[in-house]
């Protein structure tokens, strides 16, 4: 029903683009006369309605604790959405914002992640500066397409830290454009409508993220007034994604229960339409266990840059990192001599190392991530069993 509903406001407003063009109006009247008649706070509420059908997709729970979290990620999902698409949603100003974070949850975001987003356009050249700093990764990537809409998010460009020339002082700067300019150059097309910014901690307590600024190199040097046409088109792209986004992961979570309590190779393809980073092997998958029951994940890390494995929700939030420990990485892990690792996944504490705690949650979905593997090494499929939590004692 929600894809049904989904897909038939989607052809809504390619009627309505379509009726323009016959009737031979203006866009920018179009848009005025919408802002004004109140037609477009309308549809923005009518697709912020729909967007309800992702807590009913098949297989979703209903019990009032997960249905809560439900309802609160979608008005988290709003939050972000008019934040990201209205308030900082001019392209030739953008600003970099923290889009995902604590307390704004998506896609299995990571918690060793420090994320910022900006809107942005092919039709325009940007520049980066900022200073380095300590974090331990930082990478640069611009995205084509609509998250949450048809055709998903398409890579373009990338630029990470190891191939960033720096100033002496640590300071760098960054052009975006079609075509290559400076030291430091990051790819857009026509189509590029977001710039991401991944910045992963290794040891969170000992590093600071990069300091940055983006601006439009157009040579404005303020934003011209507000028009009707900007207000009415970030709201139906806010409303789109906060309709589609949460119908996307609701459909992986259903989809993950085909394998419970294990973790395979999620598709590359997937992930990279979805806006992944396609130098990460994702492993996504569903758990589900009692409250006697630990779910124990076994295996020996690959030669890679780093790895981490978090703990979600049904709706594919991270587990609130700020108080309990739900995610684990090659710093935080204590190994076996051999040096392989056992994660322990649940309710209660086991007293074991690399426990994850459920956060009073009894099935959700997770996630294990290799970061940039060495040539030719090939990923492991960890071993995973649930057994009783008296078992380990």
């Amino acid at each position: 029903m929600g894809k049904i509903l989904f897909a038939f406001l989607k052809l809504l407003k390619g009627i309505r683009l379509l009726w323009w063009r016959i009737t031979g109006k203006a866009e920018a009247d179009v848009h005025a006369q919408r802002i004004v008649t109140g037609k477009s706070w309308d549809e923005f509420c009518d697709h912020l309605k729909a967007a309800g059908a992702a807590l009913l997709y098949p297989g979703t729970p209903r019990d009032a604790f997960n249905q809560a979290e439900g309802v609160r990620y979608l008005s988290r999902l709003t939050r972000a959405a008019l934040e990201a698409y209205v308030e900082y949603g001019d392209v030739e100003f953008p600003e970099l914002c923290r889009m995902v974070h604590e307390t704004i949850k998506l896609g299995a975001d990571n918690p060793d992640n420090y994320y910022l987003n900006a809107q942005i356009s092919g039709r325009y050249q940007y520049r980066i500066t900022g200073s380095r700093n300590t974090i331990d990764y930082i990478g640069f990537f611009t995205q084509n397409g609509v998250y949450g809409q048809p055709g998903g998010m398409a890579p373009c460009g990338k630029l990470e830290g190891k191939d960033l020339q720096l100033e002496p002082d640590g300071t760098f700067e960054i052009i975006m454009s079609n075509e290559r300019q400076g030291k430091n150059w990051l790819k857009i097309e026509e189509a590029s409508s977001l710039l991401i910014v991944r910045q992963t901690f290794f040891n969170r307590a000992n590093e600071t993220p990069a300091a940055l600024k983006i601006e439009n190199m157009n040579g404005q040097k303020a934003p011209a007034p507000l028009t009707a046409e900007k207000v009415d088109k970030g709201l139906d792209t806010a409303a789109l994604f906060v309709a589609g986004a949460p119908m996307l992961f609701a459909k992986w979570a259903d989809g993950f229960k085909k394998h419970a309590n294990q973790l395979p190779i999620f598709s590359p393809e997937v992930s990279n339409a979805a806006g992944g980073d396609a130098s990460i092997i994702y492993h996504h998958s569903y758990w589900k266990l009692q409250d006697d029951e630990v779910l124990v994940i076994s295996f020996t890390p690959p030669d890679c840059e780093s790895w981490n494995f978090q703990l979600n929700n049904y709706w594919m939030e991270s587990l609130d990192y700020r108080y309990f420990p739900v995610c684990i990485n090659k710093h935080s892990a204590i190994p076996a001599a051999d040096g392989s690792v056992k994660i322990i996944v649940s309710k209660n504490n086991p007293g074991t190392p690399n426990w994850i705690d459920s956060c009073h949650h009894n099935e959700g979905t997770m996630c294990l991530r290799w970061y940039r593997l060495k040539e030719n090494i090939k990923t492991e499929v960890p071993d995973c069993s649930v057994v009783k939590i008296t078992s380990l004692k």
